[in-house]
């Protein structure tokens, strides 16, 4: 059996696309941070690279192992959309942005990746690091955690059709080969 701790980063307060941008998670509310800490369980801590999950990840360590930093967990690469207000998108690119979020899979933001390339990227990572580690913290962003959703069945659309709150805790348990995915975005 093999069990993911799915943790959004700490919030950002950006109100735009963020992608790849490396902006800071604001992690003023020790009393949130105790809680998901006392409900998470003692297991390795690993995270994405860009520094709100780098600094969550660390803020929630305690005396749990931490693992290096991993590049491929990053949020998606919005590309030329990162930075700019969902309504700037949507003049910008009218046709593009509303397929790129309806039909996940083969689109991709002007000079950014796309839904399958996220999806190939961190679930690649993931398979990595559960072949050394039976339970992890995973420490990342919204869009890599939906990304491995339809692991437990359903669709990229119905993945994103999930909240996931920053600061928010999703648990995957992989058993005899099967995901099953709950809760999603406890928050504690």
């Amino acid at each position: 059996m093999s069990t993911l701790w799915l943790v959004r980063h700490g919030p950002t307060h950006q109100t735009t696309m963020t992608g790849w941008r490396d902006v800071p998670a604001d992690l003023s509310d020790s009393g949130a941070l105790s809680r998901l800490d006392a409900y998470l369980p003692q297991a390795p801590v690993v995270s994405s690279d860009l520094i709100r999950a780098v600094t969550t990840a660390d803020a929630l360590q305690g005396t749990r192992p931490r693992l290096p930093d991993a590049r491929d967990l990053r949020e998606i690469d919005f590309g030329a959309w990162d930075g700019l207000h969902h309504t700037e998108v949507s003049a910008r690119d009218p046709e593009l942005s509303r397929a790129f979020w309806e039909t996940p899979g083969s689109l991709r933001a002007p000079d950014g990746e796309t839904w399958d390339e996220v999806t190939a990227r961190v679930g690649a990572c993931i398979d990595r690091l559960l072949e050394r580690h039976a339970q992890l913290i995973v420490v990342a962003h919204m869009g890599t955690i939906m990304s491995l959703f339809p692991r437990a069945g359903g669709t990229a659309y119905e993945a994103m059709g999930h909240r996931i709150d920053p600061l928010g805790a999703t648990r995957m348990r992989r058993v005899d080969g099967a995901w099953q995915l709950g809760p999603v975005n406890h928050l504690a």
